[in-house]
Formats: C-alpha cells, structure tokens, sequence
C-alpha cells in the first residue's frame, strides 16, 4: 500500500482580491498537479479567490484576523499536523510563522514567499517609522530557513534590509501562466467599448490606491494627440476610486475613461486590448503585465523597483518610463500603440512564468521530493 505524503502548508491571508491570493491559488493548484498534497491554513478567509481553490486543497482556519495573533493557533496546527514544510505567503506571515514554530518546538521547515519591494514602498516614510519596519524583519528573518523572492529585484533589496547572505535567497517567478488562462482570455467580454469597431482601448488594472498610481496613467492618456481616437478603462476597486472619478471628470474624460470595478475574468478584458499600461510607482512582479503579455498584448511600463525591468528585460519588449513622469508615459503609449511588437515575441518573453515550472521550484525550496 502506497505511503500517504505529509502536506506541505501555505500559511495565508485571504482577505480580497489581491494579486497574492490570486498568485497563492495558482501555485496550489500546480502543487496539486504534481501530486503533493497542500494545507491552506488560513488567518483571514474571505474575498473571491477562495472560490477558486481546488477541493483537494484541506482548507484550515485559525480564527485569529491579525497575524501578531495567530502564532500560538499556528503552533497547535504544527505540532499536530507536523506538515512537511511551511510555506509562508508574506512578510507578516513570515515573521508570525517563527514565533509559531518557536512555540511548537518542531522543525518544520520554514520558507517564505516575498513579494515587496520594501525599500521603494518605505521611501516616503520618516527614518524613524522605516526603524521600525525594519527591526523585526532583521531580528527574525535570520530565523527562517529560506526566503523566495518574486524578482532579482526585490531579492537584493531583501538581503540588503535583512543584511542576510544571498544564498539563503531564491529568486522564483510567480506560476502566473495557467493553463486556464486562454480559455478564459477567449470567453465572451460584454462590455460595448470592446464591441467589433470600437475605438482601441487602453487597459490599466489593480487596486485603486496609491501605489499603482492611476492618476498618472490618467493624465498620461489626457495628453495623447487629439487624432488618437481610443479609449482608457481600468480594472480594479479600491478607496482611491472617489479620487480618480473626480479627476477623470476634471479633465473632461467622462466619455472616454471608465473605471470598471472587480470582475471575475479580467482576461477577457485584457486579451481585446491594444494596449496595457502599468504605471506604478512600485512592484515586485506585476503579474498583470506578465499576463498581458502572455496573451500577446503590448505593453508599456514604469521603470519602478523592481519587476517590469526584468520583466521586460531593460525595455526590449516594452517602453520603461520614470515613474511619475506624465509626458514620458504619454509618448511610451503613443509610439507603442503606432508600433506595436508581435505577439509571438512577448510571449515567448514570458515563457518562465508558468504554474507548472513555479510550482516545481517551490517544492525544490521547500525540500519536498518528488
């Protein structure tokens, strides 16, 4: 009789429709695909990606809303599952899960997954609140047995804030590519802006909040010629939305520019665009840029610490612009949109990113044979 393999466990917070609970779901799911069973123990369970989990997945949650609280809850799951490795999904995560395996006296293995560029997302913050921020991480980072970063980038910031070494830092690309992906990008998209003879349209997506920065991206698109005839949607919610309506009103765009709000299929939206536009001001790996180009759509760029660098590989498959900078950005989407690369280019440029070569990294890190 065939012996039953321990789980590894993701440690998590679900709590919205962010992109690491929807990169989490992805990574599950390739793990699942090559046989290894997965325990999401979760803080917070709430938010649209849970409905995305397979059923194999063995859902546990702890009832704590606030990692600082969730250490003693985890020790009790650890000492009684003894799971085969701890995956922790970030920084919080991370540091309560040290605290968890103190108090459980186990050795569990202990990796977690960053995905912040934590030096450009702490730039505007005071000396002393960054003292803050950084104490903890290098008291207790030394203690966790292997760190995954989603880019060099955000890799080297890591070593240098946590002064650790760099071998104890692996750089693995987010599993963004699924094999769902096209026949989601291929179902129907109801909306008329991307209804046959429609204007191009130009898409932005994320949360709406100040670090993917709309407002440039906005008065970037304000600027682009007059006989230019296209159109500008963003996808994504938050509590920045009262801000950009008013801006986009300001500016006389209401006809033109509109905030599309959550949807479940982004890709139906993004594969029927002209173009994509990320105009953050920081990123660790922006999947939704390695999803457009996945799909074949062009792109443009800000050059923020630190994935679109990379990722676009220093501007080859796509314009870098300085964030912030409203008349570079306009001028990137303008010569992109008269000459667009081939489809075929940016894919192949994104051909590490799939769910089936991240998932078979991580369980490399995690030490979980095969």
């Amino acid at each position: 009789m065939p012996s039953i393999k321990p789980p590894i466990a993701v440690f998590a917070s679900f709590s919205g429709a962010g992109g690491v609970e929807h990169m989490l779901v992805n990574l599950i799911r390739g793990v699942l695909d090559l046989s290894q069973p997965v325990d999401l123990v979760l803080m917070r369970a709430s938010g649209p990606h849970l409905a995305r989990l397979p059923d194999e997945v063995n859902r546990i949650e702890l009832g704590t809303r606030h990692s600082a609280l969730a250490a003693p809850a985890l020790a009790r799951y650890l000492r009684r599952r003894r799971p085969a490795a701890l995956l922790a999904a970030k920084d919080r995560a991370g540091r309560a899960a040290v605290l968890a395996r103190a108090l459980a006296g186990t050795d569990t293995r202990l990796v977690m997954r960053l995905g912040t560029h934590l030096s450009a997302a702490m730039a505007e913050r005071t000396g002393f609140e960054r003292w803050l921020r950084y104490t903890p991480i290098r008291l207790l980072y030394p203690r966790i047995d292997h760190i995954v970063a989603v880019s060099e980038g955000v890799a080297q910031d890591t070593a240098r804030i946590a002064r650790l070494p760099s071998e104890k830092i692996s750089v693995i690309r987010n599993p963004v590519i699924t094999p769902e992906l096209n026949g989601l990008a291929a179902e129907p998209c109801p909306h008329p802006w991307l209804a046959p003879g429609e204007p191009p349209l130009i898409l932005g997506a994320g949360r709406l909040q100040r670090q993917k920065d709309f407002p440039t991206l906005i008065h970037a698109f304000a600027r682009l010629p007059r006989d230019i005839d296209c159109r500008l949607a963003i996808l994504g919610e938050g509590g920045g939305r009262a801000k950009l309506e008013t801006l986009i009103g300001e500016l006389g765009l209401n006809d033109c520019v509109a905030l599309l709000g959550f949807h479940d299929n982004p890709y139906a939206f993004l594969a029927r665009a002209r173009l994509f536009v990320l105009s953050s001001a920081w990123e660790g790996s922006p999947n939704v840029l390695t999803e457009a180009m996945a799909l074949g759509v062009p792109v443009v760029s800000t050059d923020c610490p630190s994935g679109p660098f990379e990722l676009l590989d220093g501007g080859r498959y796509g314009p870098l612009v300085p964030v912030g900078d409203v008349d570079a950005l306009a001028d990137a989407i303008q010569r992109t949109l008269e000459h667009p690369l081939p489809p075929e280019t940016l894919r192949s440029a994104v051909s590490d990113y799939t769910q089936e070569r991240s998932a078979e990294r991580y369980l490399e890190v995690l030490g979980v044979a095969r």
